[in-house]
Formats: C-alpha cells, structure tokens, sequence
C-alpha cells in the first residue's frame, strides 16, 4: 500500500475498527452523556460495538465491522499509542463514541479521531458534543493537532453520504489528504495476465530473490522490515498532512505482531532479497480477519529507494496476492487505499485488477 497515514505495519488496517471519521451532526442537544469507555467493560464495548454495525451498515456496507478487531483496537494498542475511547448516551440511549488514539513515540503533538454516531440519533447533537469532549480531551493532554477522516463518493460509485465532510468542514478541520480505495474482486483476476506481467517484471530484477512468510517476520529479515516500516511516513505522499516519520525498530515491530496475533489477523508477506546484500528491499503484507475471510485488506507495499525500478513492487504484490489466495479459499475481495497522488502505487493496483470505489479524506483539525 500505499501509502498514507494509518496503512503501515503499525496500524495495519485496524483504522478500519470502522474508518476515523466524522460520521456525525450538529443539531439541537438533547441530554447528552458522555463517559469512558475501559477496556475491561464489555457491556459498555458492546454499546459501542453494535453503534459501530448499525454505521457501517448506513454508511459504509461493503465493508465488515468485526467485533474482534472493533475490541482489539481498545484491548491491544499497537506499540506507542494510547486508544481513549468515550461513549455518548442520548436520554440515557446509547447514541455514538468516539475513539481517540494518542501517538506516544513521535507524533506526540498529534491525535487521530473515530466518530461515529449511530444513524437513529443523528442531527441531534451527539457528534457536536463527542467533538467537543474530545477536544477538551486533547487539549488536557496538550495535543496540537486532531486528523479524522471522511467518506465521499465517486461519479458512478456506490452512495456516500456528505454529512461526514460537511462535519468535519464545520469543525474547522482543513482536508489535507486525499486517498482512494480501490478495490480487487478476486475472483474475475486474469491468471494469464499476471504470469506475463510476472514473467517481464522478473527480467528487470536480476539479482533478487522472492521470499515469503505468514503471520510474524522471520528473525533474519526483521531489522529490514523495521527500516522498510519506518519509511513509509518518508515516502507516501501525505498533502498537508502534518505526520512525522515514525522510528521504528525491531522491538516496535515485534510489538505490532503481538497486537496483531491478539486481535486475530492472519496476515500474508512478500519480500524481495537483494541477494548481495542479503537484504530484504521490497515488502508488501497483506492480512484477513478470519471472521471475515471473505475479505483481506492490501496493507504496506515498499521498496528501498536505492532498489527501484526493478519491478519489485509489482512483483510483491502479484505474489503475495496469489500466495493469500492459495491459504484463503474464501477470499472474494481485496481492498486497498492510496493517495490520489501515488500514481506510481496506482498504477501497479490497476494493473491487478483494482478498481475505484470511493474517496477518503483526511481532514485535519489545529487546536
């Protein structure tokens, strides 16, 4: 992937607890409560989980809102960052929450934002008061910066409701980013296209070598993904998007896996190896949640600077998709995002098989 703000290792898709977004709307408040939501309070995750489904089935259909993920998000925090969640109560009814993640490794003046409310109590103020309360979250803990996103539609695609950009343009918040989703019906995937596009991309990469893995990075090629996962803030396009580059380590690495492994991700990697070196270049991963094994979302895809315009990103992606498939025999779609920008990354997920769907923006809120 791909790449831009939550899609590295380090998050791996888990934005899609359901997206961070502004999914609410100002009206009259009624009375309005809002409390904490703790991570050991299943009746109070559960409140918020069937919010969650009841928004995803409004507002976004296509994609699974899985409840061992929905909870993971809260329960298993990937390495260097805090979930604070709130949920809000309409007349005592739960209504929505949001889910603010706090960055405590770099980014440490930013937060990123899920709000979401659910579609029987909207434009009655509960996003304005969850905004609210999450602003004042944020400024106790002296953050600058608040980043969410917001779903629109493509001419032609599926229907999208405005309320979310209208939201977050109402809040103040500037767009900053803007990323695609492309999707890949895997099961209209031409065999006979990719082994040619394979078979050409191979006679550019003389003196590399594929490898592959499942679930955790074998310890030899773990300080490669490292610094292959670090790059990724220094190489997607990010607009506006005011993301530092994030320091990652072997340790950070090993700590995402965990939370990953908790969370139950089965997940899918591609390498490259520059054989002299020894060094893996190129990675792409690529994970299912096996309570939705009919989905899989296209993760991280990466190249050393120093090792393109070899193929190398093509071919990761057209293995790794083929070796996913050959371990989920369920598989029917794929989803990945880019930014509209990385035409580079575009064009390779065209070549695939991905088609548009839908746009995501990030929008970016200074306190």
């Amino acid at each position: 992937m791909r790449s831009s703000l939550p899609t590295n290792l380090l998050r791996a898709s888990e934005k899609f607890a359901g997206p961070k977004s502004f999914r609410g709307a100002p009206s009259t408040a009624m009375s309005i409560a809002i409390t904490p939501i703790e991570a050991h309070d299943q009746a109070t995750i559960d409140e918020a989980y069937r919010i969650g489904v009841a928004a995803g089935d409004a507002d976004l259909p296509d994609l699974p809102v899985v409840r061992r993920r929905f909870e993971g998000a809260l329960r298993h925090p990937m390495p260097g960052n805090l979930p604070v969640w709130a949920l809000a109560r309409l007349d005592g009814v739960p209504a929505g929450y949001y889910a603010v993640e706090l960055p405590q490794l770099d980014n440490t003046d930013n937060a990123t934002i899920d709000l979401v409310v659910h579609p029987a109590y909207r434009r009655r103020g509960v996003g304005r008061a969850l905004h609210a309360h999450a602003l004042g979250l944020l400024r106790e803990r002296g953050r600058k910066r608040l980043v969410g996103m917001a779903v629109d539609a493509l001419p032609g695609g599926p229907s999208r409701s405005p309320a979310g950009s209208a939201f977050a343009a109402s809040t103040g918040a500037a767009p900053v980013l803007v990323e695609a989703r492309r999707r890949l019906d895997v099961t209209t995937v031409e065999q006979a296209a990719l082994d040619a596009a394979l078979a050409e991309a191979w006679t550019r990469a003389d003196g590399y070598r594929l490898v592959g893995w499942r679930q955790n990075t074998p310890e030899e090629y773990v300080a490669d993904i490292a610094y292959l996962d670090g790059r990724l803030m220094m190489d997607a396009p990010l607009g506006d998007l005011e993301w530092e580059p994030e320091a990652v380590d072997a340790e950070r690495v090993r700590g995402a896996e965990r939370a990953l492994d908790a969370r139950g991700r089965r997940r899918y990697h591609q390498g490259v190896v520059h054989v002299a070196s020894g060094r893996v270049v190129a990675w792409t991963l690529l994970d299912v949640d096996p309570d939705a094994s009919w989905h899989a979302f296209q993760q991280i895809t990466l190249v050393d600077p120093a090792h393109r315009g070899h193929r190398l990103g093509l071919i990761v992606k057209i293995e790794n998709l083929r070796y996913a498939m050959t371990h989920e025999p369920q598989l029917r779609v794929v989803d990945t995002w880019n930014a509209t920008t990385n035409q580079h990354m575009i064009a390779i997920n065209e070549q695939l098989g991905y088609r548009p769907v839908d746009n995501w923006t990030d929008w970016q809120l200074t306190l």
